[in-house]
């Protein structure tokens, strides 16, 4: 009886979607029908990815200016709950803590996405930007690659460990190098404006 239910459900898992039927064109069209509405509701998903990845590209602006966050800021920020989100994986024992890992780590690299490319287009010279910000998707490949070569000789744990390594270098490394001018630009803008204003008030209140 094994044999042949194993025979009977691989016969079942070859067999197509959709069947083509001569006779019953009625059963054929209600088999189209579920096959588009399936397809329908899977790529849901895909609509709700790219949401995920575009939603920065008009927002990025004043969601940082709102928040008075620097591109360095919330960089090193993405580091920190990225590590967290390495170190949940490794240390999993159960599912849950698992998924908190791979949601940690998913919601830094929706930071880094776009942090990343508007911090190398601003600190670039107009004759390197474009070969500059091109290094932000050809480390994405060979970040990859790299995941894919090491992961074929360790285990998952040790390569979720291995994961922190360039968080932290991020993480150390922006201690070293400055803000975008941009950020800068208003920084200090704003520092003038206060002490302008700060003077206009002290020299009214002396006048009167």
């Amino acid at each position: 009886m094994g044999p042949k239910y194993e025979e009977n459900g691989n016969e079942d898992r070859e067999k197509p979607l959709i069947v083509k039927h001569d006779a019953d064109e009625t059963g054929h069209r209600e088999e189209l029908v579920m096959v588009y509405l399936s397809t329908a509701v899977a790529v849901c998903g895909s609509y709700a990815f790219g949401t995920c990845v575009g939603y920065s590209s008009p927002t990025q602006f004043s969601i940082m200016d709102e928040l008075n966050l620097s591109y360095s800021q919330a960089m090193r920020l993405s580091s920190v709950i990225c590590s967290a989100g390495w170190l949940a994986i490794y240390l999993a024992k159960e599912p849950m803590v698992l998924y908190l890992g791979r949601f940690l780590s998913g919601y830094s690299i929706g930071i880094i996405s776009y942090v990343v490319p508007m911090f190398v287009g601003e600190i670039s010279p107009n004759k390197l930007r474009g070969a500059l910000s091109s290094t932000n998707q050809l480390s994405i490949v060979i970040g990859l690659s790299a995941v894919y070569v090491i992961g074929a000789f360790v285990g998952w744990r040790i390569l979720a460990l291995l994961g922190v390594v360039p968080c932290g270098l991020l993480f150390l490394g922006l201690f070293f190098i400055p803000e975008s001018p941009r950020w800068l630009v208003i920084f200090f803008l704003c520092r003038f404006t206060f002490k302008t204003f700060y003077i206009v008030i002290s020299f009214y209140r002396r006048k009167n």
